[in-house]
């Protein structure tokens, strides 16, 4: 992650390495010898293996690149150029034959992708349990139900609770949707397989083979101006911050001094104002929300692009999905970091939700126009939590 805004993205070294240049550069380094791999997988070129190396142990500085990347409208023409200038004439040739630079920059993102779904989905998955136990422990743990910002009817902290976890297993499945089918780019210069079609026989063969090689989908054709792979991916890490962003607001609010029902986790040195010693404030619960409320606009850019990629390659849409694909990837997996950890040290203050349940009982069972208390009135709530749990277990319905 670089750092010039680490400081005003407050936990962005949570997503450090994750997507910044070095990864772009680590991520095309790895394209293009799953490139070569298919190549000489389908008889077109030998000595892959010292080529492949070469790649390999090159160390290139993404600095170094960047003059090139303007001048060529994107890094991989530089970042090719310098791979072949450290090989011979007869090894440069083989290098990016038959790619052109979409193919390769398309399926780095790809696979900065995966990895960034992949550590969601590593963080949601903890908050799924988190949130099971809490669901399970506080059914009866009686509460304030609130609509419109007023009292309502009670409910139970086991409810919401379980009402944040439906949220988070519907991310999960998203996530998961999105990461069984990303797909390798390839296509040659305008998505025809032109070149690689005089190199080989079969270039779809050599295609799948790419594919094969990265555990990416061949999905039978490039995608060059079909840029739903893209946005499959940023509606699946938007979801997931939507998910992220109820809990986080619920906690923000129940941690109000007047309310005090929910606080998170205290950290030393967490929380803390610059001039009121006394404050605690729901730090990671922020942090959680304002990701929640950035990453919908970053997904909007996505979908944005994707309907001006016009002809066989974009100009300029294409190229406008970087920054926000690449910010959207860091902010969804700093989001989820922090909002495990938020689920995980979340303290429930039952006793306190029960006191202002009590208080609060005629206005709770105003509905009913009778007297009672608000424990005997929860419905169906431990049903209702019963029906989410088992979705944990994979004996529920699935919704997402």
């Amino acid at each position: 992650m670089t750092s010039e805004y680490g400081l005003l993205s407050p936990g962005a070294h949570r997503a450090a390495g994750m997507a910044d240049d070095d990864a772009v550069v680590a991520a095309m380094g790895r394209v293009e010898i799953a490139w070569l791999q298919a190549l000489a997988s389908v008889g077109v070129i030998e000595d892959v293996d010292k080529v492949s190396r070469m790649i390999a142990d090159s160390r290139i500085d993404a600095t170094v690149l960047r003059d090139g990347a303007e001048a060529s409208g994107n890094p991989v023409v530089p970042y090719v150029a310098a791979i072949r200038s450290s090989l011979d004439q007869r090894l440069a040739a083989s290098v990016h034959r038959g790619l052109t630079s979409q193919d390769v920059l398309d399926t780095a993102l790809i696979l900065l992708s995966r990895d960034a779904l992949g550590r969601v989905r590593g963080d949601l998955t903890a908050i799924v349990g988190r949130l099971a136990e809490l669901a399970d422990r506080h059914r009866e743990s009686v509460m304030v139900g609130r609509t419109l910002t007023q009292h309502a009817v009670p409910t139970t902290f086991g409810l919401k609770a379980a009402q944040w976890l439906s949220g988070a297993i519907d991310a999960r499945d998203r996530v998961d949707g999105a990461a069984a089918s990303l797909p390798v780019q390839c296509g040659g210069a305008a998505g025809t397989l032109a070149l690689v079609g005089e190199l080989t026989d079969d270039p779809v063969a050599a295609a799948a083979a790419f594919a094969d090689d990265l555990d990416l989908v061949w999905p039978g054709l490039p995608w060059h101006t079909n840029r739903a792979p893209i946005t499959a991916v940023g509606d699946a890490l938007v979801a997931a911050c939507d998910a992220l962003g109820v809990i986080a607001a619920d906690v923000a609010l129940l941690s109000r001094p007047e309310i005090a029902e929910v606080r998170e986790g205290a950290v030393a040195g967490r929380g803390g104002s610059s001039t009121m010693p006394h404050k605690r404030n729901p730090v990671l619960s922020i942090l959680v929300r304002s990701a929640a409320l950035q990453a919908p606009q970053l997904g909007s850019q996505l979908h944005v692009a994707a309907a001006q990629a016009v002809d066989e390659r974009p100009d300029g849409a294409w190229h406008s999905e970087w920054p926000a694909l690449r910010r959207l990837l860091e902010l969804a997996v700093v989001a989820a970091s922090q909002a495990s950890e938020l689920v995980a040290g979340l303290e429930v203050d039952p006793a306190a939700m029960r006191v202002r349940a009590e208080a609060a009982a005629d206005e709770l069972l105003a509905e009913r126009g009778r007297p009672g208390s608000p424990a005997d009135y929860v419905g169906a709530t431990t049903t209702l939590i019963d029906a989410v749990l088992a979705r944990v277990s994979g004996e529920g319905p699935h919704h997402g």
